[in-house]
Order: structure tokens, then sequence, then C-alpha cells
């Protein structure tokens, strides 16, 4: 079952607003490799994950590329909008297939120029997003690939909340903006330590800890600073919709 407080943003709107947003709020899958919008283009659409995951990409001149951030279920593609861009610097891909509700991008102005609980929400998750983006930067500087993917995997096991992920070594490599003979060796060793296994385009993970004690401490910057910032908000649970007033 989709349910839209699956998406911790939504779920975590006061009740008086959630009315005035969830009739305008389109349930849509979101299948791995689909491309929501390319660099520089204008969205019509806000996207809220529940059980995908889109991925933030730069592309080069040269046609490479590399993940500059994730959006799962803790957040919402299309931040650009209310800070004033207009239209996006990145290209934004499903990483992971799964489900998600898209929202006019006119609705969602029209709310957060009231300035009120949604704007501060939504600013509160733009500087979290904006904190990953750059320790994306700083560990892609100065941490080894092994590190590297050991907080992918957990940032992406975070948001699905399993074990399991459908993913290639070269849609990895492509994420990390690393050679594919990197990520086949640096798998190879977290599977030799029994943290994982890798098979045709599966990763299981058998060892979490084993990953949160080989991972940078960029993995911990980024989830501490979403928990700083929304610790305080209340979060509806799946199902538990508000009651209209009578």
């Amino acid at each position: 079952m989709h349910d839209p407080n699956q998406n911790h943003l939504l779920a975590a709107l006061l009740d008086t607003e959630f009315h005035r947003l969830s009739p305008h709020l389109q349930s849509v899958p979101l299948r791995l490799g689909d491309v929501l919008c390319e660099s520089g283009a204008t969205l019509e659409y806000v996207y809220f994950p529940t059980t995908a995951i889109i991925s933030l990409h730069y592309l080069l001149e040269n046609g490479g590329s590399s993940e500059i951030a994730g959006v799962g279920n803790e957040g919402m593609l299309g931040v650009s909008l209310f800070m004033g861009g207009g239209t996006t610097p990145s290209r934004a891909v499903i990483q992971t297939g799964g489900h998600g509700y898209r929202l006019p991008v006119r609705i969602l102005m029209e709310e957060f120029n009231r300035s009120g609980p949604v704007m501060r929400l939504l600013l509160r998750y733009t500087q979290a997003l904006l904190t990953q983006m750059a320790q994306t930067a700083v560990c892609n500087r100065h941490h080894t690939v092994e590190q590297q993917l050991c907080r992918w995997l957990l940032l992406t096991l975070d948001r699905l909340g399993a074990g399991e992920l459908t993913m290639t070594q070269e849609l990895i490599s492509n994420m990390l903006g690393v050679r594919r003979e990197g990520v086949t060796e640096a798998a190879g060793r977290l599977q030799g330590r029994g943290y994982i296994s890798y098979r045709r385009g599966h990763i299981t993970v058998i060892d979490r800890a084993g990953l949160e004690v080989d991972v940078c401490e960029c993995y911990d910057v980024v989830k501490k600073e979403f928990g700083r910032l929304l610790s305080d908000v209340r979060h509806r649970q799946p199902g538990d919709l508000p009651k209209r007033a009578a």
C-alpha cells in the first residue's frame, strides 16, 4: 500500500497544511533509470519519494558524471524552485525504483509563500541537503573508493530500510564518479570481510555494523545533520491520516 506519510516531509506537515496539499498529490511509480529532470530544465512538479531513491548528478562536458546528493523518503526533489533558481543545475535520475508522490510546482509555491510551517520545514530540509552535497564533495576528494562505497551503501540502506539492493557496479561507478574497476576492487574487499554479498547486480548487506566501522566520518555528519534539523518534527505514521474538521 502506498501512503504519502511514508515520506518524512509530507508526514511532518501539520494537518491544516496537509489538507491543503493532499488533493493535489499524485501517486506515481518511479522506475529505475527514469530521468525526472535534465540539467537546466524547469520542473513542472516536485517529487516526494516514498520507496524510491532519486540521484542528483552533475554532468561534465566530456560526458562524465558524479552524484552530488541522493533524495529518498527523507526529502524531496525541487528545492531550487523555492530558493529562487527556477531551474536545477543537476540531472535527476531514479537510482532505486519504487514509488512516490508528485505535486504541481504552483501548489507548492503557493504554500511556501504563506511563510508558515511549510516554508520553515522546507528550509530546514534544504540546509540538511546542502550539508549532504558539501560532505559528498569532501568525501570524493579525500576518502578512498572503499570508504565512499560504505557511505553510499549506508545512506541507501537508511532510505530503503532493507538489506538488499538492485544495483550494478557500472551504476555505482557513475554515482561515485570513479572507474568501474575501482568499484569492483572495493566491493570485493567488502565481500571478503563478510560485509556484503554481490551477485548479478544484487547487493545484500550481511554485516551493517562492519560497514559502519569502515565508513569515513562523512556518513555520520550527514546523518546527524538530518537528525538535528528534523528531530523535533512530529510525524504522522503511514495510514494515520488527519481527520478533517466537521
